[in-house]
C-alpha cells in the first residue's frame, strides 16, 4: 500500500470516528471588478474628458510645447530648419496660435519642457497620435528628435490623459503618419517616418479599439507625413495635393462621400504648408498665411478659414496641424 494510500484511509477513519480537525475555508476575494470601459472612466477617474476619432468636429483641447531655451542657439542645417529663427519672434507666434485656440474655447495644455538640444519640439504632432481611449505615444524617426516623446509622455501623465499604447521595439510611428477619417476609418502611412514594425503597432491598436477599415498611404520619398499631402477640413471636404497621393486613398475618400479638393500650387504646398492646417470645427479651419490660392480654394468651397502669420515658426518645416496634438473633439 502506498503512503498516499494510507494517509487518505487514516483521514476517512479520523472523518468517521469525528476526529478530524475543522479548518475553516478561506473565503472568496470579494472584491469585484468595476465592470466599464475606459471612455466611462474618464471624467472620474482621469480628471478630464479625453479622446478623438476625428480631424474635424469641435476641437476641445490640445496638447501644445512653447518654445524655450532650445531654439535660443541651434544649428538650423543640423535639425532641417529652412533657415536660422529669431527666437522671441518665434515663441511671440506660437503664443498667438495658443491665444487663437483658446479665444475659440479650446483648452491649451503644454509639455513640462525638452532637452535642450531639441529645437523641433515645437512639433507635437509628431509624438502623440490622440484615440477614442487616449493617447498612443509615438517614437520619432530622425535621430535630432529623439526622445522628445518622454516630455509628452510626462504632460499625459500630469493632465491625466491615459497612455494606451507605446511604439516600441524597433518601431518607428510618428502621429502625423496617422489620420482619422472618422470612428472606424483611419489612414495610416509608410514612410521616412514610419516603418512597417510602427505602422503594424499602430494597426493593432486601433482594431483593438473597433477600427475596422485602415486605409494604407504609402508617403513619397521627399515627403515626410500625411498633413503636408491631404488633410480634412470638413464632413464632406478633402484638400490634398493630387500628384502625390496614391489614387486608392483618393478613390477611398471619394466612395466615402468626401469632395476632393486640389492644392493649386506645388509652391504653396511643399513651402507654404497648405494643407497643414487644423479644423478647430467642421468646415472652420486655422492655417498659416503661406498659402493664399489654397486659402481662396477653401473658401469658395464653403471652409471658413482663419489666417494667421506664423512666418517665423514655419522655418521648422512645419505648420499649425505639425505643432498641435489633438487630446479631446466632440
Amino acid at each position: 500500500m502506498t503512503m498516499i494510500k494510507k494517509e487518505m484511509i487514516d483521514l476517512d477513519q479520523q472523518m468517521l470516528d469525528g476526529e478530524l480537525t475543522n479548518i475553516k475555508a478561506i473565503p472568496g476575494e470579494r472584491w469585484f471588478p468595476l465592470e466599464t470601459t475606459i471612455e466611462q472612466d474618464f471624467k472620474e477617474y482621469w480628471g478630464g474628458d479625453w479622446g478623438c476619432s476625428s480631424e474635424y468636429t469641435k476641437l476641445r483641447a490640445v496638447l501644445l510645447h512653447r518654445p524655450g531655451a532650445e531654439i535660443d542657439n541651434f544649428d538650423y542645417n543640423e535639425v532641417r530648419f529652412r533657415a536660422p529663427v529669431d527666437p522671441e519672434l518665434f515663441r511671440a507666434q506660437h503664443d498667438t496660435l495658443a491665444d487663437y485656440y483658446r479665444s475659440h474655447g479650446v483648452k491649451v495644455y503644454y509639455t513640462p519642457g525638452v532637452r535642450p538640444d531639441r529645437p523641433n519640439a515645437v512639433f507635437c504632432r509628431d509624438k502623440l497620435f490622440m484615440t477614442p481611449e487616449g493617447a498612443i505615444i509615438t517614437r520619432l524617426a530622425m535621430e535630432q528628435r529623439r526622445g522628445e516623446e518622454r516630455y509628452v509622455a510626462q504632460a499625459c501623465a500630469d493632465i491625466g490623459v491615459p497612455i494606451v499604447k507605446t511604439i516600441a521595439g524597433d518601431g518607428i510611428f510618428e502621429g502625423a503618419n496617422a489620420t482619422w477619417v472618422d470612428r472606424h476609418c483611419c489612414i495610416l502611412s509608410l514612410s521616412v517616418r514610419a516603418n512597417r514594425s510602427g505602422y503594424d503597432q499602430m494597426v493593432a491598436e486601433l482594431t483593438r479599439q473597433g477600427v475596422t477599415d485602415i486605409i494604407t498611404m504609402q508617403i513619397p520619398y521627399g515627403h515626410a507625413h500625411i498633413d503636408g499631402l491631404l488633410n480634412i477640413a470638413s464632413e464632406d471636404t478633402v484638400l490634398l495635393h493630387a500628384c502625390q497621393v496614391p489614387y486608392e486613398v483618393v478613390d477611398r475618400l471619394k466612395k466615402k462621400g468626401f469632395k476632393i479638393l486640389e492644392t493649386p500650387s506645388l509652391t504653396e504646398t511643399k513651402y507654404g504648408y497648405a494643407t497643414n492646417f487644423v479644423a478647430i470645427d467642421n468646415g472652420h479651419v486655422v492655417t498659416s498665411n503661406l498659402a493664399p490660392q489654397a486659402v481662396e480654394l477653401l473658401e469658395k468651397n464653403g471652409i471658413t478659414v482663419d489666417v494667421l502669420d506664423l512666418s517665423e515658426l514655419n522655418k521648422g518645416r512645419g505648420s499649425v496641424h505639425c505643432m498641435t496634438a489633438f487630446l479631446k473633439r466632440d
